[in-house]
């Protein structure tokens, strides 16, 4: 049986409190919020019978998922429904009263990919925040994890080191849906709004995506397969230093490398490490666009043979680590943007001890063994909010 998101449920024609009698509605969404069958949930809401679509929002890379990382952009209006788009990536992330004045429920849909900085768990919780101090209505509509909800993996974030690829203390791999992750932060959070999941049916947290029966909709430009996810955790964190992480190539995220890395050197260094579930290969590239543009970059592919057990972000402080080893003169972290920043580093990894202690192979394992006691917290802290069975 074909796995039913929260947007199938609605397009089926379950009902909800809080969709009736005129509620006038706001749907968070990108090209990810799609049926089965491949209908927009901006049609699903706007063909509503007793509620109105009075506003969309839309998250980093645009309402349509045409813009690249980081690119901010303007509020607009739908060409076909005359509504307004307010951007949560431009002078504001965090919606605005005024955003929200002709709402009296907001609805999310997008698909995420269950890492910590990836952004549209960010946008979710000031979306959560702001319908907490508007006295507004969130309503969730779920989807997988596309990494699956069993694993966890990564340290939790520190105090101090909240950020837009950061906004809340949790793993880096979270092992929830954006549903459960919505009921965990409105529990802990000291402005909760009124907040409901229409829940999937027939997911279970051992699935793969492919297992679902879903379509792959691509989440962003640098995100085309669901190939690409599984590395994405990991080797995201080389988005903080001079390496590629493979924007501007046919592989982003499964491919990284650099004008000075010798592909063989790095491919055998990191398979003498015996990490399950991986394989490198040497490949050079050359990037159209971002880091290295136009220039011949000697690297390595990741291929995940068994997705159960690749540990994608241990893989990723590994890669940061041997890099750093055998290219001491040319490894460089991204320098803060101004003067009392952080480094984007800190951001991504939630504090401080990795910046400082790569290179530095005994500490390094030190710091991966406390990341495995600190996914054990999390997967304690998050039970009471998974909606779904093994």
């Amino acid at each position: 049986m074909r796995v039913k998101t929260g947007a199938d449920v609605l397009a089926e024609g379950a009902s909800h409190p809080w969709l009736t009698g005129g509620a006038r509605i706001g749907l968070v969404t990108n090209p990810t919020g799609i049926t089965a069958d491949f209908v927009s949930t901006v049609d699903v809401c706007a063909g509503l019978v007793d509620a109105k679509l009075t506003a969309l929002f839309a998250c980093e890379h645009g309402l349509s998922g045409e813009l690249q990382a980081g690119i901010p952009f303007p509020d607009s209006e739908h060409s076909r429904y005359g509504i307004p788009v307010y951007s949560l990536y431009g002078i504001h992330k965090k919606p605005q009263p005024y955003m929200l004045a002709d709402v009296d429920t907001v609805l999310f849909d997008i698909q995420d990919v269950g890492v910590r900085y990836y952004t549209y768990a960010s946008t979710l919780i000031e979306m959560m925040e702001a319908c907490g101090e508007s006295g507004k209505r969130l309503l969730v509509l779920d989807r997988p994890n596309p990494l699956g909800g069993m694993e966890v993996e990564g340290g939790l974030l520190k105090a101090g080191f909240e950020s837009f690829v950061g906004a809340w203390a949790t793993s880096i791999r979270t092992g929830m849906t954006m549903g459960e992750l919505a009921l965990l932060v409105n529990a802990e959070h000291h402005v909760p709004c009124e907040l409901d999941v229409i829940a999937m049916e027939g997911w279970r947290r051992s699935m793969t995506f492919t297992e679902t029966g879903l379509p792959w909709m691509m989440p962003s430009p640098n995100m085309p397969t669901v190939d690409t996810v599984r590395s994405y955790a990991g080797t995201c964190l080389l988005e903080g230093t001079n390496v590629s992480e493979g924007r501007g190539t046919t592989r982003p995220f499964e491919w990284l490398g650099a004008p000075w890395i010798d592909g063989q050197q790095l491919a055998d260094a990191m398979r003498s490490h015996g990490l399950d579930g991986v394989y490198f290969h040497p490949v050079y590239m050359t990037p159209a666009f971002s880091k290295h543009a136009g220039e011949r970059c000697g690297g390595v592919r990741l291929f995940v043979t068994e997705e159960k057990e690749f540990r994608s972000v241990e893989t990723g402080l590994l890669l940061l680590h041997e890099i750093a080893v055998r290219y001491p003169e040319q490894f460089e972290w991204l320098e803060p943007p101004r003067k009392g920043s952080r480094y984007f580093i800190d951001l991504l990894t939630g504090g401080r001890e990795v910046r400082e202690i790569i290179g530095d192979g005994s500490s390094l394992f030190r710091l991966m063994a406390a990341w495995r006691e600190q996914e054990k917290m999390w997967q304690e802290r998050r039970r009471p909010y998974l909606l779904y069975d093994e």
